[in-house]
């Protein structure tokens, strides 16, 4: 599974003009870096589609404060990217500067793979997203810098609600329940199928979002050692609570994850889902699947969990690091220093991006449609920072134990036992 902020790739990409100002357009390039005072920046697809004036701004600014240094940024798509990494960190011709979802950090901190940061070097250090900043920290020490994030929240379609008596975005639990009753009272008797709430049963990160507010976790560590904890009191109760919505509001497979969930939204047969933003776009966008004719029928809300606050969201996003093995370390702090500074946060805001930092959540407009993911964003989370994490995602545990529980064929309890087994089994690993 992936566990990164989702690409816009097509969708919001098509519509922007790749010009980049001092940088490489290649996607890729020659494996390796720069040598001398040339620096090599590893990015992926997702700034030149979707903010490719903010990397071309840093790179200007960068080059008044270090004239002759070139900057080759070398653009990667993230199904490729840790492979073409491991290759190169092999050897020595390494880039200097990597970007890294903010899950995919621990791995590669814990053997040794990027050099240590002073965190107070950076603007708003202190004010960084905590699922950010805890994913680039180890032992004490900072090993990358947050550079972007994003919330899933609620995406409801205007007109159902309109036509369903609802007169205002959920506030709260109980008047999420409300709605999503009058939903399926008024349009699921027209049409069986239609899903109130569209949750697809291996959507993971919208389940673990209810075992969080349940005060829950995947994961644990004590004296040193890591284990699974979802079979934990805590735990059942948000994964219950997750069934139950299932059960009682979603029309469609339990067996499937929420990776086509803008077409099928697109297919106009479902009120309300949980997810990022840019989806409710592409769900009005034909290339991605979605229906034209949606187009300005969608509004966002902060999704209300059980617990009476925000459910809190999965806080996807990137972290940017050096490679030990650089030869320009101190170039390439520089560059990541103006790369993630307020003024390139702004420009990602203007993006419709979330920043890195709580000070400048406060400057998303709160009434846009990336208001409500700015608001939710406080109770961000990111998964365990454990060093074996990487392979219980590979294993796909969390998506199969939630397909037991969706399916039938498991109990809560049960499956979550099972989950915790196959992680324990994998989670201390190196």
């Amino acid at each position: 599974m992936t566990l990164r902020l989702p690409r816009r790739s097509g969708i919001l990409g098509a519509l922007l003009l790749l010009t980049v100002v001092g940088c490489s357009s290649g996607e890729g390039g020659a494996p390796g870096g720069g040598s001398g005072g040339d620096l090599t920046v590893w990015l992926t697809v997702d700034a030149r589609e979707s903010w490719p004036e903010m990397v071309a701004s840093a790179n200007q600014r960068f080059a008044k404060q270090h004239p002759g240094v070139k900057v080759d940024v070398q653009y990667q798509q993230w199904t490729t990217k840790n492979q073409k990494l491991d290759a190169v960190l092999a050897g020595r011709n390494v880039p200097d500067v990597v970007e890294m979802g903010n899950s995919e950090t621990t791995n590669y901190i814990v053997n040794d793979a990027f050099a240590p940061l002073d965190p107070k070097t950076f603007e708003r250090s202190g004010q960084w997203l905590p699922a950010l900043a805890d994913a680039c920290r180890h032992d004490n020490r900072t090993y990358c810098v947050p550079y972007y994030a994003g919330a899933r929240v609620g995406v409801y379609r205007t007109d159902y609600f309109k036509g369903a008596g609802i007169t205002r975005a959920p506030r709260t639990y109980p008047e999420l329940i409300s709605g999503l009753d009058r939903l399926k009272a008024k349009y699921g008797s027209e049409d069986h199928g239609f899903s109130a709430l569209y949750m697809p049963g291996r959507y993971w990160s919208a389940a673990m979002a209810f075992v969080k507010d349940a005060g829950g976790e995947m994961a644990v560590e004590k004296d040193g050692r890591w284990q699974g904890a979802l079979s934990s009191p805590k735990s059942v109760a948000g994964l219950t609570a997750w069934k139950k919505l299932l059960d009682d509001y979603y029309v469609g497979d339990r067996a499937k994850d929420n990776g086509d969930q803008p077409a099928v939204v697109g297919q106009g047969k479902v009120g309300v889902f949980y997810g990022n933003t840019w989806e409710a776009q592409a769900a009005a966008d034909a290339r991605s699947g979605g229906d034209p004719r949606l187009k300005g029928k969608f509004a966002t809300f902060a999704l209300p969990g059980p617990s009476g606050k925000l459910l809190p969201p999965f806080l996807g996003g990137s972290t940017l690091a050096v490679p030990a093995k650089s030869r320009n370390q101190e170039l390439a702090a520089d560059w990541i220093r103006v790369f993630t500074d307020g003024e390139s946060q702004r420009k990602l805001i203007a993006a419709n991006t979330l920043p890195n930092n709580t000070v400048q959540l406060a400057d998303v407009a709160a009434g846009g449609i990336n208001g409500p993911a700015a608001q939710a964003a406080a109770r961000g989370w990111v998964t365990p920072l454990a060093p074996g994490w990487t392979s219980a995602e590979k294993s796909n545990v969390l998506p199969e134990m939630l397909e037991r529980i969706a399916t039938g064929k498991a109990s809560v309890r049960d499956a979550a036992r099972e989950a915790d087994r196959r992680i324990d089994a994998v989670i201390n690993e190196r």
